[in-house]
């Protein structure tokens, strides 16, 4: 089988890296709480997760002159407790490792802030995996997933690439992550073990689909993903 060439991979964080669904849902059920909101069902959180809150909280009922208010209560107990009931998906060092060996270069894309994020990767021991650690800002210039691919394809020096879909591939679990994506003109492959659907996933354009971490060191260089994305 022909292989890619394939150099740089973008891993999103939540929902691909770590299942942080725990602290997620109790910080915004809490948050909810105390600014008077309905509590959020477990699968009404789930389906916020990965994208900017502002994108998700309103279509579960949180209205849009409360969103500041309820982020910033959220973050009170998310910055010092929930970011740490947080869990590794099992396999996802071994894939760090089989990517680096294979000689690709591994960098994060999350849209969750950087104030929070790096301190997770730091939590995890996992950062040095990665060449870049690029997340959103809490200020509205870098809050998409597009705005944050940007800013890691740029802090890799590689924006520039003509053939950039053929160097550079992302990895995630939602969506947003897949529209990111080709909005550079990257190919996502999903990962069925996070936060969003096979449909979802398939819907948005990924071209594959991961059951496990060991399936995407595999997936990263397989010459139909490439063909498929072409």
């Amino acid at each position: 089988m022909s292989r890619s060439a394939r150099t740089h991979v973008l891993l999103d964080l939540d929902g691909t890296l770590s299942d942080s669904e725990p602290g997620i849902l109790r910080s915004l059920q809490w948050a909810c709480e105390k600014e008077g909101f309905p509590v959020p069902s477990e699968a009404q959180v789930r389906s916020v997760i990965g994208p900017p809150f502002e994108i998700g909280l309103p279509t579960i009922g949180i209205p849009d002159d409360a969103l500041e208010r309820v982020i910033d209560r959220y973050r009170e107990r998310y910055a010092t407790i929930g970011a740490f009931e947080n869990t590794l998906y099992n396999g996802i060092v071994e894939m760090l490792s089989s990517l680096t060996e294979a000689g690709l270069i591994l960098s994060v894309a999350t849209a969750k802030p950087e104030v929070t994020a790096h301190p997770i990767l730091d939590h995890f021991e996992i950062s040095h995996w990665f060449r870049v650690r690029a997340g959103a800002t809490l200020t509205p210039e870098r809050r998409t997933k597009a705005e944050v691919i940007d800013f890691a394809l740029r802090a890799l020096e590689i924006k520039a690439d003509p053939d950039l879909g053929d160097h550079v591939i992302m990895v995630g679990d939602r969506d947003h992550d897949v529209h990111g994506a080709l909005h550079h003109g990257i190919p996502c492959i999903g990962v069925n073990w996070g936060y969003g659907s096979p449909t979802e996933l398939l819907t948005a354009g990924a071209v594959a689909l991961a059951d496990s971490p060991a399936d995407v060191v595999e997936m990263v260089h397989e010459s139909y993903v490439v063909d498929h994305w072409r």
